[in-house]
């Protein structure tokens, strides 16, 4: 009995972030060649992305905003646009869904579908061909450009989606033939493959394999010999474009999170709790829109070394209001610095392990409403968020809903005193 080959689509946002800056500010940023996404000038923060005419200058993602505009000073800057983002990735999703019966986000501009299967509902045209039809679709219902690369396997996929590229001169799509996997891998270098990080690229180039072509002229056994049995087979495999990892759709958000970067490291703690105090409203407010408690709470701090530094921890009971996520956060936040009083750069909350509420509504039919157990009230890690909570957080989120997110927030936040600067998230009302 044979089998037809897969056929695996990877759908990649062509400069997502700057293409959604400009369709937001269509008389800004929308205007400007020349535009750096990622923070304001003199922020401390680093592109997110750029535009292509700003990458012919040295411009590259995760660079700090100071040098990029050092290698092109006549380039627009903005903070990224977060909101929109998240909208314009759910809209070009929901077109994917629309061709492929599998579709599996890979981050916040990247899609892998499976359409294995699907021939005859689509009168078994050339798989390039349902491709383009994609990507027609994705622009027209979004306004918003994909490149679409294909093949049998997601690691071929992954490679074809790069020479699919507009600003590489390409259509937008490139598909690779069933049986041409090993010639149309060859002509990369190993450290061109994904997972294949620096060291083992280094290790590799040690024993004199730097292109894919010279590991598939090495064969099995020496890759073997060199990386041992496991890791061996797995590179064979992948320079063969062998794969079979399987999409799967992740059907939840895994966490939600937000973080600053000040404009001047922090030292004062009383500063670095009010700074934190603004991230819970923040990312509270952003678990909630999604109807979502969260049962962990991480907190991240990063020094002027750039040295990070997190402490986590789970509850019982999910919670979703700003103050009992601050409240968690808060001695998460405190035994952090009892290790380290080093000035912070950056301050971080994630919020995860997320349930329902209803599901939560079912947890503290356990109690007796609105009247936490003894344990709780002593232990400052384990809030309770009882009917009263929940209903003044509901108050809150209708009147922000109605004014602007700053029509009422708490109190420690309305003295503009010793404030910190400009923040990396910062974006206008």
């Amino acid at each position: 009995m044979s089998f037809s080959p897969r056929r695996i689509l990877l759908a990649d946002a062509d400069a997502f972030f700057v293409a959604v800056a400009r369709l937001e500010d269509p008389e800004g940023a929308g205007r400007a060649a020349l535009l750096i996404v990622g923070g304001r000038p003199g922020s401390r923060g680093v592109v997110c992305s750029a535009s292509y005419e700003c990458r012919a200058f040295g411009v590259r993602s995760a660079m700090p905003i100071a040098r990029a505009l050092q290698l092109c000073p006549q380039a627009m800057c903005v903070p990224v646009p977060r909101g929109a983002c998240s909208r314009s990735s759910r809209a070009i999703a929901e077109v994917l869904h629309r061709f492929a019966p599998v579709v599996q986000a890979s981050s916040i501009d990247e899609w892998y579908l499976d359409l294995s299967g699907t021939e005859a509902l689509y009168k078994h045209e050339p798989l390039h061909v349902t491709a383009a039809r994609i990507r027609d679709a994705v622009t027209e219902a979004t306004g918003l450009s994909v490149s679409i690369g294909g093949g049998t396997s997601r690691v071929v996929a992954k490679m074809a989606v790069e020479d699919a590229k507009p600003s590489r001169g390409a259509t937008g799509v490139h598909c690779v033939e069933p049986g041409t996997e090993p010639a149309y891998l060859s002509r990369f270098r190993l450290s061109d493959l994904p997972m294949v990080g620096p060291k083992l690229a280094e290790r590799l180039e040690r024993a004199g394999l730097v292109t894919v072509a010279e590991a598939q002229q090495a064969g099995r056994e020496r890759l073997i010999r060199v990386l041992g049995e496991r890791a061996g087979e797995w590179l064979f495999d992948r320079t063969h474009g062998v794969d079979p990892s399987i999409v799967e759709p992740r059907d939840s958000q895994k966490s939600v999170s937000r973080e600053d970067t000040f404009a001047r490291d922090i030292s004062d703690n009383a500063l670095l709790e009010r700074e934190l105090l603004r991230l819970a409203v923040r990312v509270s407010a952003d678990l909630r829109k999604q109807s979502l408690e969260a049962r962990t709470v991480t907190v991240k701090l990063r020094d002027r070394t750039f040295s990070t530094r997190s402490a986590q921890r789970s509850l019982v009971l999910p919670i979703a209001s700003e103050q009992s996520v601050y409240r968690v956060a808060r001695v998460l936040f405190r035994k952090l610095r009892r290790t380290s009083t080093t000035p912070v750069r950056l301050l971080g909350i994630g919020l995860s392990h997320f349930e329902g509420r209803d599901a939560e509504a079912a947890q503290l039919g356990l109690f007796a409403d609105d009247a936490p157990s003894p344990a709780s009230t002593t232990d400052e890690l384990a809030p309770v968020e009882g009917a009263r909570d929940r209903a003044l957080t509901k108050a809150l989120d209708r009147i922000r809903a109605r004014f602007g997110a700053s029509a009422i927030v708490p109190a420690q936040l309305v003295e503009r005193h010793g404030d910190t600067g400009p923040r990396v998230e910062d974006e206008p009302e």
